[in-house]
């Protein structure tokens, strides 16, 4: 593996691409979205078949998303995946019902789906036009530090408001705010991003789908396009079914300190888990940012990501052990490092994939993992519900992520490589 280092130059556009990251993630409803939802009568199951439901909405409509793209620009798909994320923020605060839910689900999925893949796209060509395209894990992972630190603020945000509304619902509100800023700064973009439009066929979004699904069957012929795919997918799928149920955990913590008593439990819970929620996405921002000091330590990408995914898989089971047995200073500990393995690898994988894969396919390669880690979570997320309500939250933190560390060893790859 090349060691080349990091030259590429911090221009403006390099500055529109880290704060499109960071306003993107003044999601300031994420760090109590579970706790709203417990809040509003919903078991935990039901909790995880609504993140099952935003999971397969997001993957059925990637497909005619990236189409429409194609068709109307990068730009305009953009702004159109930010109008749907602000009518979805509308919907979550005026739900009162688990069908309303269900509804304003599917709208946020519909964001996701515009979302997904479009900026990415958009930053590797401006990676491409500046011949800059050796920079991907350096400059990919920049950009991603910025929107950890958008989390970071996010989370101290939504703790201030949570303890002066008293109220999870008004986050939904204030959360357009950021959204109707970063659809005006995906608006100031230069038009050589807007990628090439091409007219909309009749029949087209029909037969893509077909493509994307044989192509997803082909990626899987080959044993290292196969690893390379699952490698990814299973920790990232893992990642997005486990995450927010650091949540209640957090929640539990806070209840139990002999601080703050002077304040009812939603003001005590929402210090403490903003200011937990801040300290980790500093933590996840650090961890993208040096990614790619982390690789240069290894003489091949595949053993760095063989090594984060045991590690973050075997600290889910930490984590569910320590929850169980009521040490929630460990598990919270063992549970961020959940989020700081995501956060390193996610770099280390896009570079991975197109460092070793064939060119031709590197396409149909990404949409291929888009697709297993989007199962993946889509699976687990309802399990993880299941067990929670049945055993308890430590119980299907243990048992999801002891299932995957058994699994683990088929999708390591390959250290020669």
């Amino acid at each position: 593996m090349g060691k080349k280092g990091q030259y590429f130059k911090k221009d403006l556009q390099y500055y529109k691409f880290c704060f499109y990251g960071f306003l993107k993630n003044l999601r300031l409803f994420e760090p109590f979205l579970i706790l709203f939802f417990l809040e509003n009568n919903l078991s935990f199951l039901q909790i995880g078949v609504l993140y099952s439901i935003r999971e397969i909405t997001r993957s059925i409509f990637e497909i005619p998303a990236g189409i429409i793209a194609d068709s109307i620009g990068r730009k305009k798909t953009m702004i159109s995946s930010f109008t749907f994320y602000i009518f979805s923020f509308l919907a979550f605060y005026f739900a009162g019902n688990y069908s309303a839910f269900i509804f304003a689900m599917i709208i946020y999925s519909l964001g996701d789906a515009f979302r997904t893949g479009t900026h990415k796209a958009m930053i590797f060509d401006y990676l491409k036009i500046k011949g800059w395209e050796d920079q991907k894990v350096y400059y990919y992972g920049h950009t991603r530090s910025y929107s950890q630190l958008g989390s970071a603020i996010s989370a101290l945000l939504a703790g201030f408001l949570v303890f002066f509304t008293g109220s999870f619902r008004f986050i939904f509100l204030f959360s357009t705010i950021p959204y109707i800023l970063d659809l005006i700064l995906i608006a100031s973009y230069p038009k050589e991003l807007n990628g090439s439009i091409a007219r909309l066929k009749k029949g087209e979004i029909t037969a893509n789908f077909k493509k994307v699904f044989f192509d997803f069957i082909y990626s899987f012929k080959e044993l290292r396009v196969l690893k390379a795919v699952a490698n990814l997918s299973l920790y990232t799928g893992y990642y997005r079914a486990m995450k927010d149920y650091l949540q209640p955990v957090l929640k539990t913590f806070a209840l139990t300190l002999p601080v703050l008593v002077v304040f009812n439990e939603k003001q005590r819970a929402s210090i403490i888990i903003g200011l937990i929620y801040f300290l980790i996405y500093l933590l996840t921002s650090y961890s993208s940012r040096n990614s790619g000091k982390f690789t240069e330590k290894f003489k091949s990408l595949g053993l760095p990501l063989n090594l984060t995914l045991t590690v973050g898989l075997i600290a889910g089971v930490l984590s569910g052990l320590f929850f169980k047995f009521d040490i929630l200073i460990l598990s919270i500990i063992f549970y961020i490092g959940i989020y700081i393995i995501e956060n390193l690898r996610k770099p280390i994988g896009i570079s991975y994939v197109t460092e070793t894969i064939n060119k031709d396919i590197l396409a149909t390669v990404l949409s291929a993992e888009s697709q297993a880690h989007t199962l993946i979570a889509a699976i687990l997320a309802p399990v993880i519900g299941f067990f929670a309500d049945r055993f308890g939250l430590g119980f299907g933190l243990v048992s999801v992520s002891l299932l995957l560390i058994l699994i683990s060893p088929l999708v390591f790859i390959n250290r020669r490589k």
